[in-house]
């Protein structure tokens, strides 16, 4: 840090973190940046799904993810305030500009029984149902509530990986989606023999029960939550401005509304005149770009540009060897073409793999340069 000018903390080290991080470091000798992430891999929110069935891995080192001159302090951040930032172990960062990157984790299942289920919204989450499915006997129970693409994906690896199971889907699988996409996801979970239960909602959780608001129950040795996410409190507990849910407020330019040198990527924020961004690796990336370009404006004493951001696709798998790739407007809205089947999961799959060979190559400065505007063609995730 001799040889720099100003110092930044990145509070996590997701997609929106590292490309902040990256960007920053890349493009700004005198730019010295700190990551803060409670371990010391990357994890592809992506794939925690197949971590837990047992299919595919999730993690990458960050040191291969990371821009050489980043240093990673693997631990926890109690609380931002005005110029320092103070970690779990009592040290305290001095810094010019914040970047937070918090990320998201599991939802708080709002129901009797709610601490008996499993999910797949972190590594450790992922991990426990790994071990969790795998105790299972034979012809077990497992029911997945929730019916976004989270719980699609889970119910179809499960049922792909681990077939001596049954399995259960409590909601109406993309809803949102064209009638085409809808009918193929129906055929391929019905396809799987797993069991969808639609219109009913989840009102106590026991030991071998779910129990629905329709006074219907069903059999469930284990069940998966995927009705969400949450995010941490760290925002709220350092004074930042937030919404009901916890997540940072952030004016158009991604800058804290109460803190101008507390930029925010990711999805832990909430920001102005756009309330919703879809949870999504096609989100974190520009975001994290376009942090990056607030954050040395800000460093600078200049008025940031607001963010543009714009949607091309939502993907989901269905097992390993089926998928679909539904195209979407800038907006987030789906078109009406589609790719299914097995090209979806070739395509989702080659999605997934350039996305971490971007990073790689981004991290040593060789990726193609992305504009802090719009999402790019060749960045497409769920």
């Amino acid at each position: 840090m001799n040889n720099t000018r100003f110092h930044v903390v990145v509070v996590g080290a997701g997609y929106a973190g590292v490309m902040a991080a990256n960007r920053l470091l890349s493009e700004h000798p005198d730019v010295a940046a700190t990551v803060v992430n409670p371990r010391s891999v990357f994890v592809e929110r992506t794939r925690l799904h197949q971590h837990a069935a047992a299919t595919g891995s999730a993690t990458h080192d960050l040191t291969d993810l990371l821009h050489p001159r980043a240093e990673l302090r693997v631990g926890t951040v109690e609380r931002i305030d005005d110029g320092a930032v103070l970690l779990g172990d009592g040290s305290v960062l001095t810094c010019d500009a914040v970047v937070y990157a918090v990320g998201s984790g599991p939802a708080r299942v709002d129901v009797p029984g709610g601490e008996r289920t499993y999910s797949v919204s972190d590594l450790e989450a992922a991990s426990a149902l790994h071990t969790a499915i795998e105790a299972l006997p034979d012809g077990a129970t497992v029911t997945v509530v929730g019916c976004g693409f989270t719980g699609i994906e889970t119910v179809t690896e499960l049922a792909s990986a681990h077939r001596r199971h049954r399995y259960t889907l409590v909601g109406d699988p993309g809803p949102d989606l064209p009638d085409r996409t809808r009918r193929y996801l129906r055929r391929t979970l019905t396809g799987f023999g797993i069991d969808i239960l639609a219109g009913v909602a989840v009102t106590e959780i026991t030991d071998g029960l779910v129990r629905f608001d329709d006074d219907t129950e069903s059999p469930s040795d284990l069940t998966v939550w995927a009705g969400g996410f949450s995010v941490p409190d760290l925002a709220r507990r350092s004074g930042l401005d937030v919404d009901d849910s916890g997540r940072l407020r952030v004016d158009a330019t991604l800058r804290s509304t109460n803190r101008n040198n507390v930029i925010g990527v990711g999805d832990a924020v909430t920001i102005a005149d756009r309330p919703y961004v879809r949870m999504s690796c096609q989100a974190a990336i520009p975001l994290g770009v376009h942090g990056a370009g607030t954050v040395w404006d800000v460093l600078q004493g200049h008025d940031p540009e607001s963010l543009s951001l714009g949607f091309v696709a939502q993907c989901i798998s269905l097992g390993r060897s089926r998928a679909a790739l539904q195209f979407t407007t800038s907006a987030d809205t789906p078109r009406a073409t589609a790719v299914r089947g097995r090209p979806g999961a070739l395509a989702k799959e080659g999605i997934l793999r350039g996305t971490i060979w971007f990073m790689q190559r981004q991290a040593r400065g060789h990726a193609p340069y992305i504009p802090a505007g719009p999402t790019p063609d060749t960045v497409v995730a769920r």
